[in-house]
């Protein structure tokens, strides 16, 4: 009886293993193919994410791994064209500045500001870039003010790409739906919410990256956007806008971690306080989110007019 029971256990798992391979994706063969798209001048259109804007700066090699490039380099199989990004030299790689971590300190990051090798020509101001691109992110840029001609002049990153007459002039939806393009990768409105989610979800009045745009504003402006990209019939994808506050800058700091780090200095705490927008004071919940520059704000344990209860 043992041997049986032994040989059916066998013949399970030869019978498992069977079925568990015939059901793998056969991809040999394979022939990828544009299909009914016309990939010969693909433009990306976008912000930070689409430009490669990574730790809090614009440089060189974040742009070269933004994902329109890998979108390209994979439609070249299928009779894609030319894509070009606006890379800064090796001699100004670091363009804008960035951040980089430095060490860790009780579990705090430790960062500083990347000040060699930066492109600027003048104060805000970055070098200018104004051949043809097809990578035609922004960073900062929302839907709210793509038609917006004074953007143009007020974000360092598009107004590199413009030439002195076009600055002030031009919106980023007339930039972006002008290129003759023939298919297009389109993710605005990240920074609809960002901006303001950042701050706390406060809006500052006169600073139009910290408002919330209102939703028929919103659709309004995506519709108006992809009705100029598709004028002339072209094809193109669309990403979806994830939600904002599931990303590390309200996910990393968390109120075991602020904690854990005053104990680890000395102290002995249980709790976190945070004052809501009516004044009241109260101990924080783990349901709470905290930003990342919270951690080093230099608001944990001090007690000041702004900052009147420890801790908090």
């Amino acid at each position: 009886m043992k041997r049986l029971v032994n040989n059916i256990k066998l013949y399970l798992g030869i019978l498992a293993i069977a079925l568990a391979s015939s059901c793998k994706p056969e991809i040999e063969g394979f022939q990828p193919s544009a299909g009914q798209a016309d990939f010969s001048k693909y433009i990306a259109v976008g912000n930070s994410l689409t430009a490669g804007f990574a730790d809090g700066g614009l440089y060189l090699e974040g742009q070269q791994v933004a994902y329109p490039n890998l979108i390209a380099a994979q439609l070249k199989q299928v009779g894609g064209g030319e894509f070009r990004s606006p890379f800064f030299s090796d001699e100004q790689r670091n363009g804008s500045g960035y951040l980089q971590l430095t060490a860790l300190v009780n579990g705090q990051p430790q960062l500083e500001n990347v000040t060699t090798n930066l492109a600027y020509r003048a104060e805000g101001r970055l070098a200018k870039y104004t051949d043809d691109i097809e990578n035609l992110g922004v960073p900062g840029m929302r839907l709210d003010l793509s038609v917006w001609p004074a953007f143009s002049a007020a974000n360092m990153y598009f107004e590199r790409l413009l030439s002195d007459a076009e600055v002030g002039a031009t919106t980023y939806m007339q930039y972006a739906s002008q290129k003759n393009h023939t298919f297009f990768s389109f993710w605005l409105g990240n920074n609809d919410v960002l901006g303001y989610a950042m701050n706390g979800a406060v809006a500052v009045e006169g600073d139009p990256t910290k408002t919330l745009t209102t939703a028929a504003t919103f659709n309004e402006r995506y519709n108006q956007f992809i009705g100029a990209l598709t004028a002339n019939q072209q094809k193109g994808v669309v990403a979806t806008i994830p939600d904002v506050t599931a990303i590390p800058y309200f996910t990393t700091v968390t109120r075991a971690a602020l904690i854990a780090a005053v104990n680890a200095s000395g102290a002995s705490i249980t709790d976190i306080y945070i004052r809501t927008g009516a004044g009241v004071a109260r101990a924080a919940t783990h349901a709470h989110l905290f930003v990342l520059p919270f951690a080093s704000s230099g608001l944990v344990g001090s007690t000041s007019t702004e900052n009147p209860i420890p801790y908090g």
